[in-house]
């Protein structure tokens, strides 16, 4: 089929799938952790892929993982590989569709697609290369720089007044917004921290995120109370499939709520938009299947006149925001700065939007050394 398209001159002639085990500082705790549903978060496991075509075209793409999922990924990446070798890598869409289908006994969400994404997103990364422009400017920017706002320093296993020092280093730094856990056992717990964080910080942009940790009463409860301390969000307060539910709370409070970063298909996050379960649609292009499905996406979220705040991935997602008609925010977590060379510019409570083309993104040294797997498939040039 390839040789039959016109305009083909250039086909994949090499791939590399890594897995790399990224190890945080510190074991970190959410809601989940406090309810006894999951353990400390102490490491993310990146899938990494590389490609490059017979006239020397390169390519970088990532997916993660946390927790548990990253021998899966790696696993279903490296077996449907081989069916890009000789295929013409500006095909994306037909190339997603032909990733999905290798794998469709396992499904079009969850593991086999986040394995897909990291195949999307180098081949988005070389064709904005070939181009010579940035992601953001393949895609078309609305924006050169987004509002960003932090989550790392405010996770549940942070003793409070750790929490609001994190919050005026978060502030020193420019960034523009920050965002705290909620969601423990003891609700009053909750409301206490809040309470403290917004007198510390004044009118500054502040966010809450339960991560999926209450029932439909609590989480109309809470919404209630959290209404006087005039949140930008209020995330994930229930399960993520709770489309109704989530819709709901939307109707119901002034405060927006915000949710979709646990959703692994464009499909589902078609749900949870036709539901308007969400003021704010949290996609992660990595977890969705990359650049392909977020773009599916983010017109349904602009068509229903929502907002976009994508979850995690901040060197991914600050191209993808760039080109969403709604001014959106970004998530600010530095987990990943670690994996490459170049790091994020925040100015003034935004991250701009870096020039560099492609993602703009290079492997730093430490990769290699945290790599635990890795594959290599065809010819390289």
């Amino acid at each position: 089929m390839t040789d039959t398209l016109v305009g083909y001159t250039d086909r994949i002639a090499w791939i590399k799938v890594s897995s790399c085990y990224l190890p945080l500082a510190n074991p970190i705790s959410d809601a989940k952790v406090l309810t006894g549903r999951q353990k400390p978060m102490t490491e993310v496991v990146i899938l990494f892929v590389e490609i490059e075509t017979a006239d020397g075209h390169q390519g970088l793409g990532f997916s993660y993982s946390k927790r548990a999922g990253g021998p899966g990924q790696f696993a279903h990446a490296k077996e449907i590989a081989p069916t890009l070798v000789g295929e013409d890598p500006n095909d994306i869409a037909r190339l997603w569709d032909k990733l999905c289908w290798a794998g469709a006994s396992v499904g079009r969400s969850g593991l086999s697609t986040q394995a897909i994404g990291a195949f999307d997103v180098a081949l988005w990364d070389m064709k904005a290369k070939r181009a010579g422009l940035s992601l953001a400017k393949l895609l078309g920017t609305h924006r050169d720089s987004i509002r960003c706002y932090n989550t790392s320093g405010g996770f549940l296993h942070t003793p409070l007044d750790e929490l609001l020092a994190n919050a005026t280093h978060s502030r020193a730094k420019g960034i523009g917004g920050i965002k705290i856990k909620v969601g423990q056992p003891d609700s009053a717990l909750d409301i206490k921290r809040v309470e403290a964080v917004r007198s510390h910080v004044g009118d500054f942009p502040l966010m809450v995120d339960a991560n999926q940790q209450w029932e439909r009463p609590t989480a109309r409860r809470m919404c209630r109370v959290l209404e006087q301390f005039n949140l930008i969000w209020i995330e994930e307060p229930l399960d993520c499939y709770d489309y109704e539910g989530h819709s709901a709370l939307a109707s119901q409070f002034d405060t927006a709520i915000a949710t979709g970063e646990m959703l692994t298909s464009a499909a589902e996050h078609a749900e949870l938009i036709r539901h308007r379960g969400a003021d704010y649609v949290q996609a992660d292009a990595a977890r969705i299947g990359g650049i392909t499905p977020f773009l599916k996406v983010a017109n349904m979220a602009e068509l229903a006149g929502l907002l976009l705040a994508p979850h995690f991935a901040m060197e991914l997602h600050v191209h993808l925001a760039a080109a969403y008609p709604r001014e959106p925010w970004i998530e600010h977590f530095e987990w990943l700065e670690p994996l490459f060379n170049e790091r994020m510019e925040i100015k003034d409570g935004r991250m701009v939007v870096p020039t560099r083309p492609g993602l703009g993104l290079s492997l730093s040294g430490q990769v290699p050394i945290w790599t635990r797997d890795q594959v290599e498939m065809g010819q390289r040039p």
